[in-house]
């Protein structure tokens, strides 16, 4: 795909004028690194504030009074139990229970929710839930929003400076402080945040002011991969995709037990014969030995030579000061500790199971 064919972020100019290097994901023309450099925008996020164009992701207003049970055929959702201003991560799923896209979904009213989609999945997640919607009372609006991620420590603080009030929520809280705003309290990097979607006239006099404060630092699309794989979330299109199911990937925390016993949601046939069969492969934590990065598409093999699984997710943790992957094993691997190796350049790298996530998770729940 070149450089024509691809979609432009609204704010693009601003990203040019701070000297980004730019590359293609998901069908974007995106910042991928700023003249920092991966390591510093890393960590300056861990230490202080990192800001993200991701107004390449997708936000929906779904509503009416079929709002509910729409969400509930679409995804492993009780969405009637969401009290307002409540997020939640879930699933579109197929048949088959492979996911189609992760979201999150956050109430906004008795019969109003916002669904934030994937870039790179948000025309398939339109039809699919169009599809579902005739079935039911509701309106599917796309919002063109510019979709900015403030993350960090000081996340909060630099908002209020730039004369945003966040105090009032918690993670996985979500409100309309203003006109055709919707700001949740979550991220993708396992730091305290926020994601603000706001028309682009306000978008720049908030980026502006929000760069009056020497703790932030725009982030590109590198360090946000590696920001994310610390914290051990996935990334939809490597870790999950239609060809993992919930139970697989390590997700079913995301839904209900009522839900996953009872719910009407597409793929809830399929997804309860792999629980009570129970999933022949899972994803883990990968930890290889040495310095030497272990990327997405390596084999892994046990002891005696016989593929054991493979890498999903791979690079450096500069917080964690080490190789960090992702990936899938036989069920029978998957604990904590066991030895495997991975495959590199006709080498093999021992690479341990560890425990999600490399580095901890530092949400503000209260």
């Amino acid at each position: 795909m070149t450089g024509t064919d691809l979609s432009h972020l609204p704010l693009e100019g601003l990203h040019a004028a701070a000297n980004a290097r730019f590359g293609a994901f998901a069908g974007w023309h995106m910042p991928i690194t700023y003249p920092a450099g991966v390591m510093k925008e890393h960590l300056h996020t861990r230490e202080h504030v990192g800001l993200f164009d991701i107004s390449h992701m997708k936000l929906f207003e779904v509503s009416g009074s079929g709002a509910v049970g729409l969400l509930d055929r679409a995804c492993p959702l009780d969405a009637a139990a969401l009290a307002t201003s409540q997020s939640k991560y879930t699933f579109l799923l197929n048949d088959k229970a492979g996911i189609i896209d992760d979201l999150i979904v956050t109430r906004l009213g008795e019969h109003r929710f916002m669904v934030v989609a994937n870039a790179g999945n948000a025309a398939t997640d339109e039809k699919h839930l169009r599809s579902l919607a005739a079935a039911f009372d509701v309106t599917i609006k796309p919002l063109d929003r510019v979709f900015l991620a403030i993350q960090g420590p000081e996340a909060e603080a630099v908002l209020a400076r730039a004369g945003v009030e966040s105090r009032g929520l918690t993670f996985m809280t979500g409100v309309e402080p203003r006109a055709d705003w919707f700001m949740s309290r979550s991220g993708y990097t396992g730091e305290d945040g926020f994601e603000i979607g706001l028309p682009e006239q306000d978008a720049r006099p908030l980026v502006a002011k929000l760069f009056e404060d020497e703790r932030v630092m725009w982030i590109g699309l590198a360090a946000r991969d590696s920001l994310r794989l610390e914290a051990g979330l996935c990334l939809h299109g490597q870790d999950i995709t239609e060809e993992f199911d919930p139970a697989s990937a390590g997700l079913m925390w995301a839904i209900p037990k009522q839900v996953r016993e009872t719910g009407a949601f597409v793929g809830a046939a399929a997804l309860r014969a792999v629980l009570a069969a129970g999933p022949s492969r899972k994803r883990v934590g990968l930890k290889a030995e040495g310095r030497q990065p272990v990327r997405a598409g390596t084999s892994l093999i046990d002891g005696d030579g016989k593929v054991a699984g493979f890498v999903t997710s791979g690079g450096f943790g500069p917080s964690a000061g080490s190789p960090v992957a992702m990936g899938y094993v036989a069920a029978p691997l998957a604990k904590p500790g066991t030895r495997l190796y991975a495959e590199v350049r006709g080498q093999r790298i021992p690479v341990d199971i560890h425990p999600l996530p490399f580095t901890p998770h530092r949400y503000r729940k209260g």
